[in-house]
Formats: C-alpha cells, structure tokens, sequence
C-alpha cells in the first residue's frame, strides 16, 4: 500500500494512475498520523512553493514531514515537493520550507533561455542509487521555474544534477529519503522505471547513495519536443470524435471530419514517442465544461494509460450554469487538473483579458483566468492558445501594429503584414496584435505559447517561421510552433530556423501520412536533440 499527500492543488490523479500501473494500491493521508504511520510516502508537489507550504500549514502536516524524514521512512518528492525541503524560496520570499536542507530555491536566471524550462532533459549521477537501477541515460521530464543550487548543499544528499543555463540540483536522496525535481510519472518508460524502483524496494534503505560517482563532464542538454494535438468536438450525431479542420473548417461534404477516438488516438501517439499530447476541445466556447462530462472522461481514461504530459484547451473561463451557479475559470481549471491535465490552455479568455489590460493603461485587477491558474498552480500550467491570421498592408505607419517586412508578399503585392489575433475559433477578428498579447499574457503570468496560424491550418506547407520568430522574440516564455506541418522536414526546418522549443501537428499524424517516429529520425539526423 503506498500513500499519497494530495493537498489538492495539481495533477496528482497522474501520479495515483502511475502506482496503479505498476501493480500497487493506492491511500491517501487524511490526517498528521498518516504521514508519521505510512509504509511509503509518495508527495507530489504541484504549484507555486507559498501554495503548498500554506495547504500543509493548513492541514497540520508540516511538523509530521519534518519528522518522518528525519527519521528516515520512506519518502519520495516530485518537483516542487523537492523545493520545499529547503529554507525557502525566491517564488514565495518570508514563506518558510520544511528546512530539512540549507539554502534558498531561486529563479533559473534570465538569459537566452527560455523560463520555465518545460520539456525533457537529462540527469547527470553524482552517486549509485538503487532508485536509479535500470537508468540508461534517457531524458526525463521537466516543467519548473525555479531551482535548487548546489551551493551549501551538503554532499551526501546530492544524487543528480542537470543543466539548463546552469547546473543545479536535479535529484536528492539520502537513506530512504529522496526527492527528483523531474516528473517520473511524465517521463515514460524511463520514468515509470524509476517510481518502479521505490515502490518495489523492500525495507533496506531504497534510495541510499552506495557510492559515488565523478559525474559526466558534458551538460544535459534539453530535447525539442514534437507534440500530437487532438481537436476534439461532438458530431452531428453527439459522438466525441478527433477532427481536423482547413483554416479552421472542419466540416467535410456537410459531416465533422473523424479521424478517430480521442483515449484511442492517444495512446498510440504515446506508444509511438509522442513527447506531449494536447485536447483541444474546439467546442468549448459554446458548452459549459463543468457539465462536460465526455471530455473530462476522456482526460481521466488517457491518464490512465499516457505517461507523458496531457494539455487541454478549450473552455477555460467564468461560468454561469443553467441554475444559477457561478464558477470561476479556476474552477474549471481544478476540474481538468483533477482528471488528468498538467496544462491548460487558454484561447479567447486570455484576448479578452489583454484587451481589458491595454484598455486599462496596463493594469490589470488580478481577476483574469490567466492571473486565477497561475496564482495557484504556477505559470508553467497556463499555455496560451494563439490564433492569428495575416493582415496585409503597403506601409507598416498604415497600422498602429507589429508589422514586418515579409517575403511572403500579398494578395495584391503588398510588402508588409502584421498578425491579427481571433477569437472564437477564428471566427471573429480583433484590433489586437500576435505580440501584443503574447506580451500581455506573460505579464499577466502565463508560461507558454501555443503558436497557431490560421494561414497555414491544413495546408501542409510548413509553419510560419516568420510568426515563430516575432513571437519568440517579444517574450520570454517557450513557444510551441503549430499549424502547417506536413512532412517530417519541416519539423527540421523550423528548430533550424527558429528558436521554438516545440512542434506541434495533428492532420498528419491522424492520417498517418508522417508518423511521429519519421519526425524523430528526421530531426536526430540533422543533429536536433530529440528524446
């Protein structure tokens, strides 16, 4: 029996699926002596480090953690459960940790890369551990902000570093305590192998550091991830199906195209190396997601088998139901983080709340979704869905915009262009810029842009690297590229010629014209580092 700290902030249910998978039961602590009296102790720390110091407070769990890890009985931390074993951190400054190490978590520092570090990286061993056994050197999965340094951290606890920037502390383990700032849980095989490894020890010290080692002098270097989205929606006949539109229309001879089951789809994407999968629920502006129940039965069904991350888009906003209830986009959020979702994306919410921002000199007054998820559970859990169309013009002083010069020339000749961001599907243009809300979303807090185009939509052409480099570089956040591909060369082409951290395609993998192996060959030949 293994038991779980859900303090009910995040995706524990991938965790508890995980367990499940290996072979083992599952309890949750439902009270202080639960910590002290559980054979395993599995804390999967989601969310900003004040949040999950505060819900322990709350609960009476911080003085029983203390001592069940001072007194060596079995614990295993994921991520920021990792970030609290220290005296505090810089995301939460007067907030105290658990101080079972010395030291502050502090911020990756700014630089050419990209926070939050989101994809799949390696570990470097500084010691043998039987948490490890079985560890052949694959990447693991990554989504955080702030890190541990080794500066002050005493020796005998160091286990893995990594290296993003810098090198800082990947990995702690001392006795039968131990802590990974990666996600086994989200990492695949490789990952799984892992939690595999602690939940099946037996009473010796199961992540002991038995000897040290002289760690690779090479950093890990971070993988360009390659990312299967599914857009979903009901058919005329009320049957969740995975479609793909052409510029966003997907209907075909009067039917919703369907190119398969959403849980079916998945899995094969994830059997085949798929390093993300993404929902796009492309009716979700019209329903209300807190009743919608076949998309959240499609989240939980696929965490069940999927282990890697899971975004889902489609919804994310204030509701009113029927009876009168409110909920806020939190809320829902909660709602898809509990059945399965790591991130959730935000699409026409996250326009408006840009423009109420610019229409207010700047401000914003907290209430918007982007600020409610983030609050909680950090900026690497709120993705930006961006869809922008082409505007054409002579002379960029014709509009008040981002414009380019583009070797892409206009309908009618026209030099120059900006893009113009939508809503609803694309249904409904707005006098707001691609840059203009990518920078107001990440002043607002979100930590990663979904970068679509609704030029390239189904016609496999490419992406449009013109757009990735604007947008890639107003912010400081990662940038998936979407919308386009339709050989695995142009996966090639746009991490040659931009900086995107992400590709994202659907139509092509739904058919099988390009299989996401084809995409990961392609890229390994031309030297991109792929997992």
């Amino acid at each position: 029996m293994i038991t779980l700290l859900d303090y009910g902030a995040g995706n524990v249910r991938s965790v508890r699926n995980a367990i499940a998978k290996l072979g083992h039961e599952v309890c949750d602590v439902t009270g202080p002596e639960d910590i002290l009296n559980a054979e395993k102790l599995i804390f999967p720390g989601v969310g900003r480090f004040g949040l999950v110091m505060e819900r322990l407070q709350r609960d009476g769990l911080v003085e029983p953690l203390i001592q069940r890890i001072r007194s060596d009985k079995p614990f295993l931390g994921i991520c920021v459960a990792l970030q609290v074993l220290f005296e505090g951190s810089e995301e939460s400054p007067g907030v105290s940790g658990l101080s079972i190490l010395p030291g502050q978590i502090k911020r990756f520092a700014p630089g050419n890369l990209s926070v939050p570090q989101i994809g799949w990286n390696g570990i470097r061993l500084h010691g043998d551990s039987s948490l490890l056994n079985g560890y052949n050197g694959d990447k693991l999965y990554f989504v955080h902000s702030y890190r541990a340094s080794l500066e002050g951290l005493p020796e005998e606890w160091l286990l893995t570093t990594s290296d993003y920037g810098e090198q800082y502390v990947s990995g702690v383990a001392r006795g039968h305590v131990a802590a990974l700032q990666f996600h086994p849980e989200k990492s695949g095989p490789a990952g799984l192998k892992i939690l595999e490894n602690f939940l099946n020890s037996g009473q010796d010290r199961v992540c002991e550091i038995t000897a040290r080692r002289v760690a690779a002098d090479q950093p890990t270097v971070m993988a360009k991830r390659v990312i299967a989205c599914l857009d979903v929606r009901s058919n005329d006949r009320g049957d969740l199906v995975v479609t793909k539109g052409d510029q966003y229309d997907v209907r075909e001879e009067g039917e919703v195209r369907n190119l398969g089951k959403p849980v079916e789809l998945a899995r094969r994407y994830y059997e085949e190396g798929a390093d993300e999968i993404t929902f796009l629920n492309i009716t979700g502006f019209r329903d209300f997601p807190m009743q919608d129940q076949p998309m959240i039965e499609v989240l939980r069904k696929t965490s069940e088998e999927v282990f890697v991350p899971l975004t889902i888009g489609g919804g994310i906003r204030e509701f009113t139901d029927s009876e009168g209830r409110s909920y806020t986009a939190l809320d829902v959020a909660s709602e898809y983080f509990r059945s399965g979702a790591d991130k959730i994306s935000i699409g026409s919410d996250a326009v408006y709340a840009v423009e109420e921002m610019i229409s207010s000199n700047g401000r914003s007054n907290g209430s918007s979704s982007i600020e409610q998820i983030s609050r909680v559970y950090g900026a690497q859990a709120v993705v930006i869905s961006v869809d922008p169309r082409r505007v054409y013009v002579d002379r960029p002083e014709e509009t008040g915009h981002h414009t380019i010069r583009t070797e892409l020339p206009g309908p009618n000749g026209e030099q120059y262009c900006w893009y113009q961001c939508t809503v609803k599907g694309g249904r409904e243009g707005c006098d707001l810029d691609a840059v203009q809300l990518v920078q107001g979303c990440e002043k607002l807090g979100a930590g990663e842009i979904l970068l679509n185009c609704i030029d390239r939509d189904g016609t496999n052409s490419g992406f449009d690297h013109e757009l990735i480099n604007l947008v890639r570089g107003a912010v400081s956040i990662p940038v998936i590229a979407s919308s386009g591909a339709g050989c695995a060369d142009h996966f090639v082409q746009v991490f040659q010629e931009t900086k995107a951290e992400a590709a994202l395609a659907a139509g092509i993998f739904h058919r099988r014209e390009v299989p996401i192996i084809a995409v990961k060959e392609a890229l390994n030949a031309a030297h991109i580092e792929i997992r």
